[in-house]
């Protein structure tokens, strides 16, 4: 009887009801539900994965066209008071490429190279300076400052020295891009070669490698997702110092189109000239991102991605 009692009793449910046989047959039921969980638990993430990337590219492209809707008919005109003539709407800008797209191709491609040379001319001149001033250090840090000072200057206050050192064609304005480009690789090069994990160096040393050794398997390839953050900066920055460098003395390019369409107030044609050189900014932007993923797959960054 007494063992009866204490069965029972270990049994009882804290209602103040007797559980009898409950909990044992919740325990045998559990681990019969286990596998039929396990594949519900796999889709679940992959479902999700699939909607969030989908929402990635609807979205956007949604807010893009009501944006390009209320431009359209003319709400952003009634919000910030402005006429057709100050702001086009987006068919006359489309009219005008349409118009002008031999023209506008070529010039497009004109700025775009000088982008690309003056982004790989001063990305590997900033990355020769890191490299310098991780090996040496004494008089290397002094040349970031000034590469970071060379930085502050404004594109406008450069523009006219180097028309002047280079002429009016295309070496003035790949120059204004190296100098605008330089220290952002300098600055980002440089921390990636000095932020290595202290053991690792400590092994290469226990391993008497020397110093090339250390900077071509260790620096260098830590520096290298620093390299690419600098890059993209760059690829943005470089078309930007390409068409402010064609304000001045330029006969081609979007800049020269762009300003000489203000001056004869053809607004759409201007504005042509920013969309393309919007859309070659975002091309320029997606294939440095591309090498990117090519180039450094082993990070944890790319790996999570």
């Amino acid at each position: 009887m007494e063992g009866n009692t204490v069965r029972e009793a270990s049994f009882v449910s804290p209602h103040g009801q007797e559980g009898g046989s409950r909990p044992q047959a919740a325990s045998e039921a559990a681990p019969a539900s286990e596998p039929a969980a396990a594949p519900a638990q796999e889709r679940k993430p992959r479902r999700r994965s699939r909607k969030t990337g989908i929402f990635r590219v609807i979205l956007p492209v949604l807010a893009g066209v009501l944006f390009l809707a209320l431009w359209e008919l003319q709400v952003i005109h009634k919000i910030f008071d402005l006429k057709k003539y100050q702001l086009p709407l987006p068919s006359a800008i489309a009219k005008a490429m349409g118009d002008n797209m031999s023209l506008l191709l070529s010039y497009t491609g004109y700025t775009l190279a000088e982008a690309v040379l003056g982004m790989l001319a001063g990305s590997l001149i900033g990355f020769i300076i890191a490299l310098a001033a991780t090996a040496w250090p004494r008089w290397g840090g002094g040349s970031l400052t000034l590469v970071a000072a060379l930085n502050a200057v404004p594109i406008v206050a450069l523009a006219p020295i180097m028309n002047l050192w280079f002429g009016d064609g295309l070496g003035s304005r790949v120059a204004i891009v190296t100098a605008t480009t330089m220290a952002a690789m300098a600055i980002n090069a440089y921390k990636g070669m000095a932020a290595i994990d202290p053991l690792a160096l400590d092994l290469m040393h226990s391993y008497a490698a020397p110093k090339s050794a250390v900077f071509r398997h260790l620096r260098i390839k830590n520096s290298l997702p620093y390299v690419f953050t600098a890059l993209k900066i760059n690829a943005t920055a470089s078309m930007i110092g390409a068409i402010v460098g064609e304000f001045f003395f330029s006969s081609r390019g979007l800049g020269y189109l762009l300003s000489n369409s203000i001056k004869v107030a053809k607004m759409p044609l201007g504005w042509s000239c920013i969309v393309l050189a919007a859309i070659a900014g975002v091309i320029f932007y997606l294939v440095v991102e591309r090498l990117e993923k090519v180039f450094i797959r082993w990070h944890p960054s790319r790996r999570a991605s």
